[in-house]
């Protein structure tokens, strides 16, 4: 899995990705909408896991369990099936790798079968954040501008990952953005009640008070 780098993203929305949006606006809607630009490119510069998946309909362990495997899946497979490649990326020895893919239930033969490209899904999580911008101004855009931009959704996205500043993420930094994207919506869907969160998430109300305090939710 890969995010981008935090210290020239910002520079590389503004100068790159949002002219980006507003040429493919210019010519496939015929005009701009400052609305929607920002709607994409927030959407990008806020993404930390890309794409993937953060039950917070599950208890914290098990929506936490399907996460790591859906990350090393995501590795192992756009690293080709190399373990020691994707020890040494991930930030773990080979001997928990390993381990892992016994308690998580990966199948490697299955994921061998198919091996992805480095950028495939950066490019597919950036074109659903466009498709899902898109889908709010379906009352407001003629359906036939509209179907022209989504027809292009497609080599938009990729022109868009391929300059964003893409870097390899370790498990201990995957783990701390899942837990923080995991808890605040947790959080949030409990109106900030911090014990009600917690027997609701399966937590301890003392683990969740650490949690907060290390990854700075207040």
């Amino acid at each position: 899995m890969k995010k981008p780098d935090k210290g020239t993203l910002e520079r590389v929305v503004k100068e790159k990705v949002e002219p980006m949006i507003e040429e493919a606006m210019r010519k496939f809607l015929g005009v701009t909408i400052n609305e929607l630009e920002k709607d994409i490119t927030e959407k990008i510069g806020q993404e930390h896991l890309v794409g993937m998946v953060v039950r917070v309909d599950l208890p914290f362990k098990i929506a936490k369990k399907m996460f790591k495997k859906e990350f090393l899946e995501r590795a192992i497979q756009t690293h080709y099936g190399n373990v020691s490649e994707v020890a040494d990326i991930v930030g773990l020895d080979r001997r928990s790798i390993h381990r892992d893919i016994k308690s998580l239930g990966l199948d490697m033969r299955k994921l061998r079968e198919k091996f992805y490209k480095s950028g495939y899904f950066e490019k597919e999580a950036v074109d659903g954040m466009i498709r899902g911008a898109l889908d709010q101004y379906k009352r407001v855009i003629r359906p036939e501008k509209l179907e022209k931009m989504y027809s292009h959704v497609h080599e938009l996205s990729e022109n868009i990952v391929n300059v964003l500043p893409l870097l390899d993420v370790s498990w201990k930094e995957a783990e701390k953005e899942f837990e923080k994207v995991y808890l605040k919506a947790a959080l949030e869907m409990n109106g900030w009640k911090l014990r009600e969160t917690a027997r609701k998430i399966n937590v301890r109300y003392e683990t969740l008070l650490r949690k907060m305090k290390l990854l700075g939710i207040n």
